[in-house]
């Protein structure tokens, strides 16, 4: 497969619909990939918290249509990054969407670990409660949001469902950029799977993103890996290798804790 991740620059100075036109045909120039991937709350800024009100959309709004467009556009599977939704409740989510090649809607994410402790988007936003995977022809993705990151049961349920490569969208900080780094590869090590995790540039609301997007292997092997500034990361990786590592090596077949309740000896 080969994957393009988009490592969108948010910058205060540019409105929130001029960067969707931009961000749409950024992925509209990688026709002739299999898998093109966007980062977390890139039309807003992950952390331009008191924005999130005023640019929230309806599952089905501005940011879900032009990126339906984009992905049937360029022929690709889309996973086009998170959006402040509003939900017919009022109730705000970060939301993340997975487009067909045809341009249809084929999953919705709610990021469930919502990040801020006592303020910004913990406060501001409600927690998803599902996982999400999506079976792609070559793969079976599973779906996390930033945070998600750090726990790791999130992607053991996700490898339980089927998942063999983990998409991450992120807006990480640069302060924490080494946990960035460090918890990708953790969590491909420990769920012998490809992890795509997605960061954004600039800077939000005085935050100074990571950047840094990075593909990493079933064993843990940085595949590729973005500077700081805006780029497109692209990448071929075998698919197959997450069931060829969990044959060669089935570590997943010696788990005890987390599975169904009983007693160990």
């Amino acid at each position: 497969m080969l994957a393009s991740l988009i490592q969108i620059a948010v910058n205060p100075d540019e409105s929130v619909n001029s960067r969707r036109e931009r961000a749409a045909s950024l992925v509209v120039a990688q026709r002739g990939a299999d898998l093109v991937v966007l980062p977390e709350l890139w039309p807003v800024g992950a952390f331009a918290y008191t924005a999130f009100a005023d640019e929230a959309e309806p599952l089905q709004g501005p940011t879900h249509d032009i990126m339906a467009k984009a992905a049937a556009e360029a022929g690709v599977w889309l996973h086009a990054g998170s959006f402040v939704e509003r939900a017919e409740d009022g109730t705000l989510y970060n939301t993340s969407l997975v487009f067909s090649p045809e341009g249809e809607r084929a999953a919705s994410y709610r990021k469930i670990h919502r990040f801020g402790f006592d303020k910004g988007e913990a406060v501001m936003m409600g927690a998803g409660e599902e996982l999400v995977t999506v079976a792609l022809p070559q793969t079976t993705l599973g779906l996390a949001t930033c945070y998600d990151l750090r726990f790791p049961e999130q992607f053991r349920g996700l490898i339980d469902a089927g998942a063999e490569t983990l998409i991450v969208a992120a807006g990480w900080p640069e302060r924490r950029r080494s946990h960035w780094t460090l918890l990708a590869q953790a969590r491909a090590v420990e769920n012998q799977a490809y992890v795509l995790a997605v960061g954004s540039s600039g800077t939000h609301a005085g935050v100074e993103q990571a950047g840094h997007s990075i593909v990493v292997d079933p064993w843990g092997e940085v595949l590729a890996e973005a500077g700081a500034a805006e780029e497109v990361l692209s990448v071929e990786f075998d698919p197959a290798k997450a069931t060829t590592t969990r044959e060669q090596f089935p570590a997943l077949k010696d788990r005890r804790l987390g599975l169904a309740p009983r007693r160990l000896a």
